[in-house]
């Protein structure tokens, strides 16, 4: 599918109006913006267009204002950081569509860029309005998607908008696009996946998809005590969900018959309470006290997760291991986190992380710098896992 997407890096884009579809929704309160991670991750995309003579129209959404203004929603604020990052002096419409914008659009010089305010100011953005798109390709030549981590959703600004403009992929599109493939399509094996989190039942279809891709599957966090019940284990107080049981059973089962490993704790960390600090003690998977509960994986456990990642080229991380935002609860975590990442360093793997907390995770481990990719996706990455063609990558694919 994806092998079919035209990158806009390869285009001649002198003097074209590149309208650029970003995702800026990014943590703002008060005009403050306290992570500014996802702006930085769009400006290679904007400094090639900058640099080969685009003019430079970006569209983002922020937050949920329900179809109507909201100041607490103005991508205002960031002008300020757009123009310093890009040394240069970004302009801004108070509407995304209408004379303003337009007047401003076709006032662009090569190299010149415009801000528009959030799409999401207007209802038909997120009903994929197809008059909505066309209004909004008003005065561009063509639509580039960088935006990853939106294009689960069909929205006006990322689905209907092909209709009226040649589309392209983007820097950032084209790395994400990378990595996912390289650990789920073509991978090097062996091949593992290390998913954590609190549920099993969020994450089903992720697990039934993997395990007829891994040749491991590394099960941590709470919902490795579901698993552990399915086996028979007692997990004292620890979380489990107990509808998932009998799925958790058929997931055990087909894993065998198809060949990938699951690999469950084989001791953990407990507490009879869940609080930084509080008393804790190691003990088998099968011999949690009754008025205990898990909160992290143990060290043997980390010790033959370390082996498997030894002894694999490829690793896919999605999710904590433990309690990771309480000491000390992210040792499980952290532990391996580190040893993947020097894996890495030394070319021995590939490791790709995304979605939910993993990237805190790992930014807590300190090794974002070091894995081969951490995707900035959240719900994206995860129906990606599960083997959903994303609606705004797939019109991508058909764009001729």
């Amino acid at each position: 599918m994806t092998s079919s997407i035209k990158s806009i890096m390869n285009e001649n884009v002198l003097d074209k109006t590149v309208l650029v579809r970003a995702d800026l929704n990014i943590p703002i309160s008060s005009g403050n913006i306290s992570d500014q991670s996802r702006v930085e991750r769009v400006i290679p995309t904007i400094n090639f267009l900058k640099s080969s003579g685009a003019k430079i129209v970006i569209c983002s959404h922020l937050g949920r204002p329900n179809g109507k203004y909201n100041k607490n929603y103005t991508l205002k604020p960031l002008v300020e950081i757009l123009s310093n990052i890009l040394e240069t002096n970004v302009r801004f419409s108070n509407s995304c569509l209408g004379q303003e914008a337009l007047e401003i659009k076709t006032s662009l010089k090569a190299g010149e860029i415009l801000l528009l305010e959030n799409v999401r100011f207007h209802k038909e953005e997120i009903n994929n309005s197809l008059s909505f798109a066309k209004k909004l390709s008003e005065g561009c030549d063509l639509f580039v998607n960088d935006a990853f981590s939106c294009s689960h959703r069909a929205h006006s600004s990322l689905h209907a908008i092909t209709n009226f403009l040649p589309s392209y992929s983007g820097k950032l599109m084209d790395e994400e696009i990378k990595a996912l493939t390289s650990v789920l399509s073509s991978p090097i094996k062996p091949v593992a996946a290390l998913v954590g989190g609190a549920k099993i039942s969020t994450k089903i279809n992720i697990i039934e998809h993997l395990i007829t891709k891994m040749d491991y599957l590394i099960i941590g966090g709470a919902m490795a005590n579901t698993f552990l019940v399915a086996e028979g284990l007692d997990v004292g107080k620890s979380l489990f969900e107990k509808d998932s049981v009998n799925i958790a059973k058929s997931i055990l089962k087909e894993s065998r018959k198809i060949n990938c490993e699951i690999i469950l704790p084989i001791d953990v960390v407990v507490s009879k309470s869940f609080e930084t600090n509080g008393d804790t003690k190691i003990v088998s998977s099968n011999m949690i006290p009754l008025d205990m509960m898990a909160l992290d994986v143990g060290p043997k456990t980390i010790k033959k997760v370390s082996s498997i990642f030894e002894n694999i080229k490829t690793l896919l991380w999605n999710g904590p291991l433990g309690a990771f935002e309480l000491e000390p609860f992210g040792e499980g975590t952290f532990s391996l986190a580190r040893r993947a990442s020097n894996l890495t360093t030394s070319n021995n793997l590939i490791t790709v992380a995304g979605g939910g907390d993993t990237s805190s995770a790992l930014n807590k481990a300190g090794v974002s710098d070091t894995f081969t990719y951490i995707s900035s996706a959240g719900g994206a990455f995860l129906e990606w896992l599960e083997g959903i063609e994303l609606p705004a990558i797939s019109v991508l694919s058909n764009n001729k």
